[in-house]
């Protein structure tokens, strides 16, 4: 049995780029081979084995055959003559069909060596067509690694653009398009996913509703909103590291591109609604639907709370979670200083409507719920009194020019 570290731990390794992840290519063995060394098979359409150890996924090498639609449309087999060329060329990135022996010694049939160093997303073969989710693969690896000067071959970008429009893309399922998503979110610049998704044609079909957004202008910018809401998305990267926080920058205009009425005129009902569908049918945890739809019914408010009545700020706190969790208040404060600074030279500049909604809101906090509750109030009164004690707390803060 010959084993060799595949895949991203290679390539990562070779850009001198964090991983924690290894997955291993065993040559020339069965699975029942793998079994009887205590290996523990996962996985029903393909047999992946688990370490007995250290729980690294080893796949026995293997070919495919294009048997159907979507990513889930192929066979796959496996035998003890498949060579690791053979299991190298069906993967998707050059940079990604490398290998490694228990020597350190790199196999690299396929040139990703040269591409690394050239910073090239490139397809191994054409075999690449056949696969919708390899779109989203490469979206995702060029934000990762955007920041360190890569970029998709004009040919990749071409065989993408060709899934496009073969209409495979409906056959990919939600969950595997918000995995890729999602971990896209966590990259350094995630805005390159939806930039390389809209350049070979696939975000008209994925997200709709923020391709929409590149025809809609932005108020006060020759930019239109779809350029605005990825300026927001990175500067909400470098702000925040939680995927959420992200996704809520993302999505938090979609309501914007659906005619001209939302354009001129906010409409709170219809912009939830489209945020709702969206995470309806990405399937998205709750988490992120949460603050998504905080964002975007609270946003304008938080840009100018300086100017609202107190009655009207304590709704924002409640709307947003505040009063559950003081961190929901920070996480939304978050995404509106992304949306408001996104377009400014200076990242540095401070958010002083943010800053000053969580001023307010930590001195409100000092209102004493057990003594009112010692002065009998209870029930629905008590929430009355709380409330009635908050806004006069904050009507001496406007009045103090706090």
């Amino acid at each position: 049995m010959n084993k060799y570290k595949v895949g991203g731990c290679v390539r990562d390794k070779l850009l001198d780029y964090d991983y924690t992840e290894i997955d291993w290519v065993v040559v020339g063995s069965t699975p029942q081979d793998l079994l009887d060394k205590g290996f523990l098979q996962v996985g029903s359409g393909f047999p992946v084995f688990l370490h007995p150890q250290t729980k690294e996924e080893y796949a026995l090498a293997r070919t495919e055959r294009k048997s159907g639609v979507g990513y889930k449309g192929f066979e796959f087999f496996t035998d003890v003559n498949v060579t690791l060329e053979e299991d190298l060329s069906r993967r998707d990135l050059t940079i990604n069909a490398m290998a490694e022996d228990s020597d350190g010694n790199i196999i690299d049939p396929y040139g990703g060596q040269k591409d690394l160093s050239q910073k090239i997303l490139r397809h191994v073969s054409d075999a690449f067509l056949e696969d919708p989710l390899r779109i989203l693969r490469v979206a995702r690896f060029a934000a990762r690694y955007h920041h360190l000067g890569f970029k998709v071959a004009d040919e990749t970008l071409s065989l993408m653009a060709h899934i496009s429009d073969s209409g495979e893309l409906v056959h990919l399922a939600a969950e595997r398009v918000w995995v890729e998503t999602n971990k896209a979110l966590q990259e350094k610049t995630p805005s390159i996913y939806i930039e390389v998704l809209r350049q070979c044609n696939a975000l008209s079909k994925l997200f709709p509703e923020i391709d929409r957004l590149f025809n809609v202008p932005q108020s006060m910018s020759k930019a239109n909103t779809g350029m605005h809401t990825l300026l927001s998305l990175d500067y909400s990267a470098a702000l925040d590291n939680d995927p959420s926080t992200r996704f809520a920058v993302l999505i938090g205009n979609v309501g914007k591109g659906i005619d001209a009425a939302c354009i001129e005129q906010h409409n709170e009902d219809v912009n939830i609604k489209i945020v709702h569908d969206l995470c309806n049918r990405l399937k998205t945890p709750n988490r992120y639907r949460e603050i998504a739809t905080a964002v975007t019914k609270y946003r304008s408010f938080c840009h100018n709370s300086r100017s609202l009545d107190p009655s009207t700020i304590v709704e924002m706190f409640k709307g947003v979670g505040a009063f559950k969790a003081s961190s929901n208040l920070i996480q939304f404060v978050s995404c509106c200083e992304a949306d408001a600074n996104a377009s400014k030279e200076s990242r540095a500049a401070s958010y002083d409507a943010g800053i000053w909604l969580i001023k307010v809101f930590n001195e409100i906090q000092l209102v004493d719920n057990k003594a009112l509750m010692k002065k009998g109030f209870s029930g629905e009164q008590l929430g009355q009194e709380i409330d009635r004690c908050r806004e006069q707390i904050i009507a001496k803060l406007i009045e103090k020019k706090f």
